[in-house]
Order: C-alpha cells, then sequence, then structure tokens
C-alpha cells in the first residue's frame, strides 16, 4: 500500500524523491506528491500517477530535504486534495503518513473549535493540525518533542514522515503498525516505508520498531523511544540489489518474477536440503525444533495468496508429520477468541512481513501464550522482527503485486518444515523420506521445463481471454492450487473465477457450467486421479471446456480434456510447485490480452498495511 521516501543530503531532493517514488509504484497507489524545504515549503501533488505530478513539478523546486507519497485511498475518494503530503494552516509543516487514525474525527472536532481549518477527506489532514496545534500551545517545544506528545493522542496505524519550514535541518518519522526504515548514506540520509525506494544510494539500513520516533539529519540519525529514551540501532546490510528490482528486460516485473522461479525455490533449498544424506537443515528453526516435534497442534495464519499457501501446509503436516493443524484467515483471528492450549504452535505466513491483519494476529498468538513462528520474505521485516523463530524464503524482492515466486517460496519452505518434522518425529519410513527430499532436488530444473513451454500456455489463454467465468477444480494438494489459480486470474485480468474442491461441484457450482465455461482441472496428484477422472466426466457432459493440467503419463485425463498441458511427473505432494506455473501464466497472458495493468492491478496493492 502507500509509500514514503525521504531524502536529506546534498543531492537534489526532488530527483531522489521522485525516484524513490517510481520503485515504489508497485505497491498500488491511486495519487502521489512531494513536499521540498528551500525558504519555505513547496508542496506539488496530484490524482494520478507518479509521471503525472512529475509533470507539474518545477525544475526550479530545489532544495536539499523533500518527502513523498504515493497514496492508496482509505479516507476520501482519490483526488488532488486528498493527496499527500498535507500541510498546516500556517504553511510550515507538511507530512505524509501510512496507515490509518482511528480516532480522527474526534481530534478533528476537537481542532475545529479551536480555529483549525480542514480541506480534504482524510484522517492524514488531522495529525498535520494536531502537530501544529502542539507547536503553537508550546513554541519552545523542538519538533520531534511537539510530534511526540502528539503521538500520545492518536489512536491507530501510522508511519509518518514530517518536515517543518522553522526546522530545515531534520526529518521527523515515527511509526505504529506502518514500517519504516533509515538509509544512512555518507553525508545524506534517507527514510522510506520499503528498501526498494533507497537500494540506489545505500545499502545500510536502520529498521524502525513500533513506537520509535527518529531525528533525521544528513550526517546523523537519532532514534527514541515513546518515553524520549535515546536507542542504540543494529544497522542491517539492505538485501536488496538495483538489479533485484529492475525487469531485466521483461515487458512485466510479474512475468520476469514467473520465470525466476527455477532460481528462488533453489535459493529456498540451497544449504537446507542435502539429498546426498536425506537430510534438511532448518537453522531458522534449529532451536525450536523440540518445541514443533512435541506440539499437538499447528495453526497457521496468513492472508491471501500467503493463506492458500498455508492451505497447502496443513495438507502436508498432516500428511506427513502426522500433527494436527488448522489454517486461519488471520483477518478473522484477531477478532475471535481463539482457544490456544499450551504447546500449541502458531506460523503466520507473509511475503512482505508487514500484513497488517498477520502482524495483528501474530500478537493475539502471542498474548494467548502461543509460540509463534514466521514464514516472510523480506529480511528484517515487521513479522521476522517479532516472531520466536522462523524461516525466509530467499525468494528475491518480489514487485508484482500478484504474488508468484513468493507462494512457490512459502510452499517450498512448507514443504521443508513438514518433511524435517516427519523425520524428526520418526512418522516417516526413510525410504520414503529419501524420495520426496530427492524429487524435490529436481523441481527447479522440472519448474524451468515447464516455463520453456510457456507458447502453449499463450495460445490457450489467446483462446479465453474473453471468458466471463472461470472454475478451477482441484483434490487433495490440488485444491490450494485451485483457489490460487483462481485468485490470480482475478486479480489480474478482472475476470471473475472461483477455486473448489472438485467433489464439491455437485453442490453448487455445476449449475454454471455450459458450453461458455472453462474449467481448469488440475488433475496432478495419482491418489485422486481416479476422482478427478469421474469430475471431468460430469463437466463433459455439461458441454463445459475442459483445460487440464496433468503429469505426462496421465492419458485418461489427456483424452477427456479439450485441451492439456503437462508438468513433469513427481511426488504427489510436490504437485503443487509443478501444477501452479501454468496456471500462473494462464493468469498472465489473459491479463496481458486483455490490456490490463499486470504489475498494478486496479485497487490492489502490493503490502496490504492498513485493516
Amino acid at each position: 500500500m502507500c509509500g514514503i521516501i525521504g531524502y536529506i543530503g546534498n543531492k537534489q531532493a526532488r530527483d531522489v524523491v521522485l525516484k524513490g517514488l517510481k520503485r515504489m509504484e508497485y505497491r498500488g497507489y491511486d495519487s502521489a506528491g512531494i513536499a521540498l524545504l528551500n525558504g519555505g515549503l513547496h508542496v506539488t501533488k496530484c490524482k494520478g500517477k507518479v509521471k503525472a505530478l512529475e509533470s507539474l513539478i518545477d525544475s526550479k523546486d530545489e532544495g536539499f530535504v523533500g518527502i513523498g507519497h504515493t497514496r492508496w485511498a482509505t479516507h476520501g475518494e482519490p483526488n488532488d486534495v486528498n493527496s499527500h503530503p498535507h500541510t498546516s494552516n500556517s504553511g510550515k509543516i507538511a507530512l505524509v503518513h501510512n496507515g490509518i487514525i482511528e480516532n480522527f474525527n474526534s481530534l478533528k472536532q476537537k481542532l475545529e473549535s479551536e480555529g483549525y481549518s480542514f480541506y480534504s477527506d482524510t484522517d492524514t489532514e488531522v495529525a498535520v493540525k494536531l502537530f501544529e496545534s502542539v507547536l503553537d500551545k508550546n513554541p519552545e517545544l523542538s519538533l520531534e518533542k511537539a510530534v511526540q506528545l502528539a503521538l500520545g493522542q492518536i489512536n491507530g496505524a501510522y508511519g509518518f514522515a514530517i518536515v517543518h519550514a522553522d526546522f530545515p535541518d531534520r526529518i521527523i518519522v515515527s511509526r505504529k503498525g506502518s514500517p519504516l526504515l533509515i538509509g544512512v548514506g555518507d553525508g545524506e540520509m534517507l527514510i522510506a516505508s520499503d528498501a526498494s525506494a533507497v537500494a540506489e544510494y545505500t545499502d545500510k539500513v536502520v529498521y524502525l520498531d513500533e513506537g520509535e520516533l527518529a531525528v533525521i539529519q544528513k550526517d546523523s540519525y537519532q532514534v527514541l523511544d515513546s518515553n524520549d529514551v535515546e536507542l542504540t540501532k543494529e544497522v542491517h546490510e539492505l538485501a536488496v540489489s538495483l538489479e533485484e528490482i529492475e525487469k531485466g528486460g521483461f515487458p512485466h516485473f510479474m512475468l520476469k518474477e514467473i520465470f525466476e522461479q527455477p532460481k528462488t525455490i533453489s535459493d529456498s533449498l540451497r544449504g537446507r536440503l542435502n539429498p546426498d544424506l536425506g537430510t534438511i537443515t532448518l537453522g531458522g528453526l534449529s532451536n525450536v525444533m523440540d518445541k514443533l516435534v512435541n506440539t499437538k497442534r499447528i495453526i497457521i495464519a496468513a492472508c491471501g495468496t500467503s493463506w492458500h499457501s498455508a492451505l497447502f501446509g496443513e495438507y502436508l503436516f498432516e500428511w506427513l508429520a502426522k500433527i494436527s493443524v488448522e489454517v486461519e484467515y488471520a483477518s478473522e483471528f484477531r477478532y475471535r477468541d481463539p482457544l490456544i492450549n499450551e504447546g500449541d504452535v502458531v506460523f503466520v505466513i507473509s511475503q512482505s512481513g508487514e500484513t497488517a491483519d498477520t502482524l495483528a494476529a501474530l500478537r493475539k498468538a502471542k498474548e494467548k501464550g502461543a509460540s509463534v513462528y514466521g514464514i516472510v520474505n523480506v529480511v528484517g521485516s515487521s513479522i521476522a522482527r517479532e516472531t520466536d523463530a522462523g524461516v525466509y524464503l530467499h525468494a528475491g524482492p518480489e514487485i508484482g503485486v500478484a504474488s508468484t515466486k513468493a507462494f512457490t517460496g512459502q510452499v517450498t519452505v512448507l514443504t521443508l518444515i513438514a518433511v524435517s518434522l516427519a523425520i524428526h518425529k520418526g512418522v516417516i519410513e526413510k525410504a520414503e523420506s529419501d524420495r520426496i527430499i530427492n524429487a524435490l532436488a529436481r523441481i527447479p530444473s522440472q519448474v524451468q521445463s515447464i516455463l520453456d513451454r510457456s507458447e502453449q500456455i499463450k495460445n490457450i489463454a489467446d483462446l479465453f481471454t474473453y471468458a466471463p467465468n472461470f472454475l478451477y477444480l482441484g483434490r487433495s494438494f490440488s485444491f490450494p492450487v485451485a483457489l490460487e489459480g483462481a485468485l490470480k486470474l482475478k486479480e489480474i485480468s478482472y475476470i471473475h473465477a472461483e477455486g473448489y474442491p472438485a467433489a464439491e461441484m455437485k453442490h453448487g457450482p455445476i449449475a454454471l457450467i455450459d458450453d461458455m465455461m472453462p474449467v481448469v482441472v488440475i488433475a496432478a496428484t495419482k491418489h485422486t486421479n481416479d476422482k478427478m477422472v469421474s469430475n471431468i466426466e460430469e463437466v463433459k457432459a455439461r458441454k463445459g471446456r475442459i483445460i487440464s493440467i496433468t503429469s505426462e503419463k496421465n492419458q485418461e485425463v489427456k483424452e477427456l480434456s479439450e485441451f492439456n498441458f503437462t508438468i513433469p511427473d513427481t511426488e504427489d505432494v510436490l504437485s503443487p510447485l509443478l501444477s501452479v506455473i501454468p496456471l500462473q501464466l494462464l493468469s498472465y497472458y489473459v491479463a496481458v490480452n486483455r490490456g490490463a495493468n499486470v504489475d498494478q492491478p486496479r485497487n490492489l496493492a502490493k503490502s496490504v498495511t492498513v485493516e
């Protein structure tokens, strides 16, 4: 969601901030703006893309201090006035904000009674007027102290970056529930909500934690907790390179990331999987393996695509490790009163490590006394820092809003955990674990063999580009793949699509089947093949258009299908790592044919950091 970037140093802040905003366009947004300090405060903002903002900025808008923002609307429709930055009545303070201020109405009424005027429909404007009010009442205060006092009155989530014309040597930032980092340079400092915005300028970053405030000057930074106690923060080496956040010759980030999966899956396995010895080593969980081995129940909380990988994890843990698993939507888990028993383990899964509902679920689980472990992609993210232990995906930056390589990274890591647990518990035969481990080692090359035949999927996509609906069916390990395939199509092509367990088709969805309905059948598991054949026959009897994903040896399903795409043969438990690839390609090619914005689909954001 919304992106924040700030700069203070010896370069033109305008250029650095605009470039940072462009780096964060993938997050999803509807307006953009910039504030520069140069003998006063100069703000330019507008509805639309950063390119539109750039065209409005005068080349004379110079200065060495600036903040910028890309907004994803929550309070107030996307328009020029509701865009960030918002300014104080005096015109001296500007701020940008990620998050939601829950008590903005009561604060607004109070500030209006004091004579402050409001012009937008946003919750954010309340914050800048509140900061101004504190300074007006206490002119002897420093900017950072005034901000700290005002923050005590704000309920909700925020990441703030603030500049003041009377304090031109600093940027004030603070976070609660919305990520912010400091980029540490040589004679310059940057602040951002996303590491991609600073990667060009520095590889040294400091991550702010909950409730912290920082004073950023060009040669230094000072981090304070909510009690004004100065903190010593660790400087991390940024795990993002400029090359990784470029398209590398591909027309879209999504296609680039689909084609990166042989490498990213291999990176997830590297140093963890040893086929020669038949072992799996997960350093991030080594200190808690006894806890995992002895737990009677695992709960997995996630959202969106991560929820689909979590559902696959449930099947895996129960099938291989014989542990009872419950999968929860993180957004529901946090508002229930979940029953957590002594010894329960909670896994939270998030690509960004900043998903607001998943973070809240994590904190709820810890309050209840559970051990909480993370599966995330972004190093140094909030979930990575707040969980008791965990495993990184090592998938590299995922820029496309529709997740692809992160999903296969999550499935890979869940597979490693499940097999490792099964081995530690002694509930799997050595021959079976060796077979799975060796098959897992072959997955990257098998994925590459699928990508080498992507033109076949493109030809199918060309035929069904304007279908009004799609139905995706799968059983067992293929059911989460059906859900994920349908989600991908919905996200980027705007075609209505639904994923179902194949047996549930008779309980309602079969009414939708006619000669205009493409039905994507994932028939990639041997142990459910006979039942899948029966389901396909039912669809054919009603003239549905069958597109099947099968193993190379599945002649029976091939003959029943109007269109078929084969994947290499593998173990049933590993089949999702292969069967999901053609579905990602199908959604991509359909969306491109329809002229959709593949990397930035409408109304969506890459990282959902507000409720």
